[in-house]
């Protein structure tokens, strides 16, 4: 889980925030995000912020953006392996068409991925493009220091 104000947290790392709030709430269908780290590890996601008052968060694939993660950087290594068996080049994008939804994985700049968990009848065309948006955004911007910041701030939540 992450703290979606990202209150002491740089510019940068906000602003990436405010990009993946804005996949998740401009998207029709959308269910969760996460950005992972070429490493495997949780940098970003959709999960927001439970107030522990409220009681545990719901079941369900909004809240499972751990599990996103997981399965991204499972699904991206497995894609690289293959591409590289068929000298395929780098892998840009992978969809996964389910019967109860979609997933659609992205690499961005550095080996880090975007994947997107979306409902079965979302148009994949318009998840692509705002997924190729965030990519582009995201890119220049995700170093190693902004990366070991955003881990930093998933940890401290959690």
């Amino acid at each position: 889980m992450v703290n979606r104000a990202g209150y002491g947290l740089s510019h940068e790392a906000r602003s990436l925030r405010w990009l993946l709030t804005d996949v998740v709430d401009e998207v029709p269908g959308v269910r969760s995000v996460a950005v992972v780290s070429s490493d495997g590890l949780l940098l970003l996601s959709s999960e927001p912020e439970r107030d522990p008052a409220v009681g545990p968060a719901p079941e369900g694939p909004r809240e499972s953006t751990a599990d996103l993660a997981t399965i991204v950087a499972g699904l991206g290594s497995l894609t690289t392996g293959a591409a590289a068996l068929m000298d395929g080049g780098i892998v840009k994008q992978t969809m996964v068409a389910m019967e109860e939804g979609s997933l659609f994985v992205m690499t961005i700049s550095d080996g880090s991925l975007l994947g997107v968990h979306a409902a079965p009848d979302c148009d994949m065309s318009v998840v692509a493009y705002h997924m190729a948006l965030f990519v582009g955004r995201a890119g220049h911007v995700l170093t190693p220091e902004l990366r070991r910041e955003l881990r930093q701030s998933v940890e401290v939540v959690r």
